[in-house]
């Protein structure tokens, strides 16, 4: 317990100092749309450049791993957007935000070290299978699916959509910067040292950056205004996510694909188990959705360390 909030103690402690910043007028609100353009167009772009392109997919690749952790993300997205879109009468985009906080585990800067803690041999290796499944299947769908929520995307024939949708990802930085990292990895390229280290200083700057923006994003905000969609987010990311990717682990071998080792089965459902990344709100605020991402991201990623820690004791006990 101690050492999972050793873990999580730090994230608090950067969205605190954001949102003290802003509360205590060293920077405005205003201040923080300025920033999230920084982390979202050039930060978090690096980061996923460096983490597809550091990584060599031919040494690390899982079929059965990456098939079960991609059914699992997928069925929670197709899930909450039916309830969203059918039963709850949500617009498009708002239930994409919604998937996207059910869906998208904070691997790198949650995730990871937890992994280490418990899993330390694989850890490495189901964070660069999770990159990969997030950063190429995951995290491109619901950025088209975002895109096709615009109100100029929705509307004439699906071929004018779909045409637009492309052409707006072509433009968007993480679009670019995972084709990129996939595209050095795959033919074992490596940039200059100079270059490399410039990438590497603003990837490192992405993860501070960001729980910064959410801090001061939750400057006036209050969770009581929107818990109603806040709670279901929460629930869904905890609970839902791990639980699907388990049943999609157990049944991917029904499909011909051998059976993933115990420590990896292990990996893949702790790796759903995280709270939402960190830029969920910084994604959000570029459609205009980050009045609930950022409450949602902080109730979650207060909420894990009780699930974590419960679902951690329910996989010694029943030695799965």
């Amino acid at each position: 317990m101690l050492n999972v909030l050793a873990i999580t103690g730090p994230i608090y402690i950067a969205i605190a100092v954001g949102f003290a910043a802003v509360r205590f007028e060293l920077f405005s609100k205003a201040d923080m749309h300025v920033l999230g353009k920084f982390v979202i167009d050039i930060a978090l772009p690096a980061l996923l450049f460096r983490a597809l392109a550091t990584h060599r997919i031919a040494e690390i690749l899982n079929p059965t791993y990456m098939l079960a952790y991609a059914l699992g993300s997928l069925a929670v997205i197709g899930a909450s957007r039916f309830v969203s879109r059918r039963l709850a009468h949500l617009d498009a985009q708002t239930s994409t935000f919604i998937a996207m906080g059910m869906s998208c585990s904070n691997s790198g800067f949650v995730g990871y070290p937890i992994l280490l803690l418990t899993l330390a041999p694989v850890a490495g290796v189901v964070l660069a299978l999770n990159m990969v499944v997030e950063n190429i299947v995951v995290i491109p769908l619901l950025l088209a699916l975002a895109e096709h929520g615009r109100g100029g995307a929705a509307a004439g024939p699906w071929h004018s959509v779909v045409r637009h949708t492309l052409r707006r990802l072509a433009k968007n930085p993480l679009i670019l910067a995972i084709v990129a990292g996939l595209a050095v990895s795959l033919f074992d390229w490596t940039p200059p040292e100079p270059v490399d280290r410039a990438i590497q200083m603003f990837a490192l700057a992405s993860g501070a950056a960001s729980l910064f923006v959410i801090g001061g994003t939750l400057v006036g905000l209050s969770v009581g205004s929107v818990w109603r969609r806040v709670l279901p987010i929460a629930a869904g990311k905890l609970l839902l996510h791990p639980l699907a990717v388990l049943l999609a682990v157990l049944a991917v071998p029904l499909l011909g694909l051998p059976p993933l080792h115990a420590t990896l089965r292990t990996a893949a459902v702790l790796s759903a188990a995280m709270p939402m990344f960190g830029i969920y709100p910084i994604l959000a605020q570029a459609y205009g959705h980050e009045h609930f991402a950022a409450p949602a991201l902080l109730v979650t990623t207060a909420a894990a360390f009780f699930s974590l820690s419960g679902i951690l004791w329910a996989l010694g006990r029943f030695h799965w």
